[in-house]
């Protein structure tokens, strides 16, 4: 059997995967209880997407002060 994968690097493809895993489960395709052990692997993606943009964005904040702190000396 060949193995399926969900692509989860981005908060737009675990959307993808939350419609599929919906749809699937309205299907009769999956259970409830592998539905909802999978959308809890997304909301854990999730959330580790969303770290990551926050911290991108920190950094590029004191980077933007780094360079204003050595502009004004």
């Amino acid at each position: 059997m060949q193995k399926k994968r969900l692509k989860m690097t981005t908060s737009r493809e675990v959307r993808r995967a939350v419609n599929r895993i919906t749809n699937m489960l309205l299907n009769g395709e999956i259970d409830a209880k592998t539905a909802n052990a999978i959308l809890y692997g997304c909301n854990v993606c999730l959330g580790a997407i969303r770290v990551d943009d926050q911290q991108a964005k920190l950094d590029e904040l004191e980077k933007v002060i780094k360079d204003l702190e050595e502009h004004r000396r």
